[in-house]
């Protein structure tokens, strides 16, 4: 299955779906029916299903939105090794392994502060971890041109604290191979954020350069949203809203929206939820209704725990953000 018809599914089976569950909803596949049969495959512990679905997906940015659907996904750590066995050639079910391996390593940590981190987390957190990174390791070193294992480690290099020469050298290695990586942007700017391992001037500065050079209808200037939400999340209380109100930062958020998601060109397709998501947490932060209105309309019911989970219980969260801007349009 090519990048089109991807993406032609998405768009002929999404309202569908949609329908079907009459709400706003945390759904791991975010609508997607491809993502939906990778999903079940693994919750059913049925590995050739999952290869069947994924074999055929070779755009680097949708193999990669499968991949995040993957990691979420209970109990995969449990059986996946039937998978290795059976097919030792292969480096698909060590990349689903290692991929999948990134999120159940946060599960054991846990989504608190350090300093509200217990030792036991940290310990069992640095343990998963390392599964994960020896097994992308394995697949860039069995398959240099793969862009998803590469990926996967510039998420591994914040959460193992890697010292920043090899974070950018792992970064590198993506965008030499996929310029527009989207998922590795966005875990190179989590690693760039002042309260990780950057400046805000590096945070912003990536985001900026991402969004200029990014084509129309891209997602990648959805990293504009992130880092301002990321700089408004660190700013004390009396500062925060009068930030995100600034016309400078209304302004630019517009901007990144008109030329992403919200430009004629755009077309909805796996990986969308997260994205329209920061846009729709950022603009209605700015008071920018209109266009927050518009990318609601875009996002539908769909629900993800990135960034919702910022502002509280993620369901609760958009329902309260969407009613506060429709309640705002003039």
């Amino acid at each position: 299955m090519g990048e089109e018809s991807v993406v032609g599914l998405f768009r002929r089976l999404r309202g569908r779906a949609q329908e079907r569950v009459g709400g706003p909803v945390m759904d791991p596949a975010f609508g997607d029916p491809v993502a939906r049969a990778l999903v079940d495959a693994l919750e059913t512990r049925d590995w050739r299903a999952a290869r069947d679905v994924l074999t055929p997906v070779t755009d680097p940015d949708d193999r990669a939105y499968l991949m995040e659907a993957a990691g979420r996904v209970d109990g995969v750590q449990d059986w996946i090794g039937e998978w290795v066995a059976a097919e030792p050639d292969s480096t698909l079910p060590v990349l689903v392994r290692g991929c999948h391996a990134f999120y159940w390593a946060w599960e054991a940590r846990g989504n608190k502060r350090a300093q509200h981190t217990g030792q036991d987390q940290f310990r069992e957190f640095h343990k998963r971890l390392l599964v994960a990174e020896n097994l992308l390791d394995e697949v860039a070193d069995r398959d240099p041109d793969d862009v998803t294992s590469r990926a996967w480690l510039v998420a591994t290099s914040r959460a193992r604290q890697v010292d920043p020469d090899e974070a950018a050298a792992r970064f590198d290695a993506v965008v030499t191979r996929h310029p527009g990586h989207q998922v590795a942007h966005e875990h190179r700017l989590q690693y760039l954020c002042p309260k990780w391992f950057g400046t805000e001037e590096a945070m912003f500065s990536l985001a900026r350069a991402a969004t200029a050079s990014a084509p129309e209808g891209s997602m990648l200037p959805a990293l504009i949203a992130a880092a301002h939400i990321e700089k408004w999340l660190e700013l004390p209380a009396e500062e925060d809203d009068a930030y995100m109100r600034s016309d400078e930062v209304g302004a630019e958020l517009v901007a990144a929206a008109e030329k992403s998601i919200l430009h004629p060109t755009f077309r909805p397709g796996p990986g969308l939820a997260p994205r329209a998501g920061l846009f729709a947490l950022a603009l209605e932060l700015a008071h920018e209704f209109e266009a927050a209105a518009r990318v609601f309309d875009l996002l539908g019911d769909q629900v993800s725990e990135w960034p919702w989970g910022y502002v509280g219980e993620p369901v609760a969260a958009f329902v309260r953000s969407r009613d506060w801007v429709r309640e705002n349009l003039s």
